[in-house]
């Protein structure tokens, strides 16, 4: 009962913290002017920060170490990254613990983190967007963050679709290469110009 009053919360944020139905289904525009004007809406409202929260997947090595290299790339630029898989708890590495303990512990963290940020950047390869990923890029939207993501996964190539758009609304700036490294040095060039 407790997480249905908690979820009641995050979605009734919503009507404090709405952006124009435009602005959102623009934010991907290769316009670099819409993408400036999405981007000073959610600035007005909570500055300029530097805080990421980084939401991704971290259950096998390759999606830890391509995270690592990532929020390098972040670091590097002068932003402070909370990690999840290096800053925070992994359930499979706290033994003696149970499910409900489990819980707690990961989504009181990992959601005060989210508040704490100033932008969420999140990894969106898979089959689907990682679900806990995907919880907190809209727990960030809600509370007004600016959201950032990228992608390298072909599955929605292959299978002739492209993303959710409740996913891709919710971004700035989309990052999309299916070549690992050119995403990584299209973020890097992106932030020698750009702020988040």
């Amino acid at each position: 009962m407790n997480k249905i009053f908690r979820w009641a919360g995050v979605l009734g944020l919503c009507t404090v913290f709405q952006l124009s139905f435009a602005a959102c289904v623009n934010a991907n525009s290769t316009e670099n002017g819409v993408e400036e004007a999405f981007k000073a809406q959610v600035s007005q409202r909570i500055g300029m920060g530097k805080k990421v929260y980084f939401a991704a997947p971290m259950f096998s090595q390759a999606d830890k170490n391509f995270n690592l290299e990532v929020v390098k790339i972040l670091e590097d630029a002068g932003y402070q990254v909370f990690l999840p898989q290096r800053d925070g708890l992994e359930a499979a590495l706290l033994v003696g613990k149970t499910e409900e303990e489990l819980v707690k512990m990961i989504f009181e963290l990992d959601a005060q983190q989210v508040k704490n940020a100033d932008i969420v950047f999140m990894n969106i390869d898979g089959r689907v967007p990682d679900e806990g990923a995907a919880v907190e890029l809209g727990m960030a939207y809600m509370l007004g963050k600016r959201c950032y993501g990228f992608k390298t996964d072909t599955h929605s190539v292959e299978q002739g679709m492209d993303m959710n758009p409740m996913i891709s609304g919710c971004m700035i700036k989309l990052f999309k290469n299916f070549n690992g490294e050119k995403l990584k040095a299209e973020i890097r060039q992106y932030l020698s110009q750009t702020a988040l």
